[in-house]
């Protein structure tokens, strides 16, 4: 039993590190489960698998479909993930600029790091990253805090669709 959830593990691991490579004459080669554990090491044993050619074509192959975005020559993968909400302000007069200015502030200090500032009636918000999980969003709000304590009371994690680079 132990045996057979180990190779499970190693199945879905393997699987999802599986890397499409790009030849001259532009055909795609998926390096899957199978051609991992067919490849032969001095010292270990040889596995043979006896799988549906189906089966192998549908194994590491990604199908992004209306999930990827194109802006410029970056491709963009959009996915439910994790922000941190810097600002958020319902004041018509002053809650833009405030915005804009809190956001501008943070790209001084951390230029690498995407920020969105957004209106949605009545509200302007400015979120920071692009994370896919909360620990990560997490790390940069604590880092945002440090940087800028005036705003630590007002920042909290928000899920939202996020668009990791594919390139």
């Amino acid at each position: 039993m132990k045996r057979i959830l180990a190779i499970s593990a190693i199945v879905c691991l393997t699987s999802l590190g599986a890397k499409a490579q790009m030849s001259a004459d532009t055909t795609v080669h998926v390096i899957t489960i199978f051609d991992k554990l067919a490849e032969s090491e001095v010292g270990k044993g040889t596995v043979h698998i006896h799988q549906s050619e189906d089966i192998r074509a549908m194994v590491g192959a990604h199908k992004y479909g209306e999930n990827v975005e194109q802006e410029g020559e970056e491709t963009f993968l959009k996915i439910p993930g994790f922000r941190a909400q810097v600002f958020s302000g319902n004041n018509q007069r002053k809650s833009k600029d405030e915005a804009f200015r809190k956001e501008k502030e943070i790209k001084e200090l951390f230029p690498e790091v995407p920020t969105y500032v957004t209106y949605n009636a009545p509200f302007w918000k400015l979120r920071v990253g692009d994370f896919r999980s909360h620990e990560e969003a997490y790390q940069l709000m604590r880092q945002l805090m440090e940087a800028f304590p005036d705003y630590a009371k007002e920042m909290y994690i928000v899920k939202e669709e996020v668009k990791l680079p594919l390139n």
